[in-house]
């Protein structure tokens, strides 16, 4: 009897996660004028405006609130590379995924329930990054969601 609920709520899980999917297919580019950032977003997925992050960009989130999306630009007038850049921020010990180059990085992990995924680009003088939180039980439906999000991303 256990198993057979389990295996329903995972069912129901996965088929409220489906309209998220099935909407990726309307997608906008925004661009983040004082810095050339630009990035493709599934308007149709973050339908909500969620506030500032620092320097220049826009918070998304979901009409729901269980996912959330940062477009950001900051300054990089000391041209920190990404891995001092990094650094700098002191990410978590745990990070599941992590790759540095000398033109980017992204990490990833899982925080209460939730995958958090960060990239940024170097380029001259800005840092464009990405940040993308979504629920773990979701990762197969935002998979390709994350992935188009975070190979769009192109700075000045």
């Amino acid at each position: 009897m256990k198993t057979m609920l389990k295996t329903i709520l995972a069912a129901a899980l996965a088929l409220s996660a489906t309209p998220f999917v099935a909407r990726a297919d309307s997608w906008s580019s925004y661009r983040i004028p004082e810095s050339g950032t630009s990035v493709d977003i599934p308007v149709a997925i973050f339908t909500e405006m969620a506030g500032k992050p620092d320097g220049y960009g826009q918070q998304f989130r979901t009409s729901d609130g269980r996912a959330d999306l940062t477009v950001q630009a900051v300054s990089n007038r000391q041209g920190l590379s990404p891995a001092q850049f990094l650094a700098r921020k002191d990410p978590p010990s745990g990070i599941v995924y992590k790759r540095i180059t000398p033109n980017f990085f992204v990490v990833s992990s899982i925080k209460r329930d939730k995958i958090w995924y960060d990239r940024c680009n170097f380029t001259r003088g800005y840092v464009h990054c990405v940040l993308v939180n979504y629920p773990a039980a979701e990762k197969r439906q935002w998979d390709r969601v994350v992935t188009r999000i975070s190979h769009s991303l192109s700075g000045g």
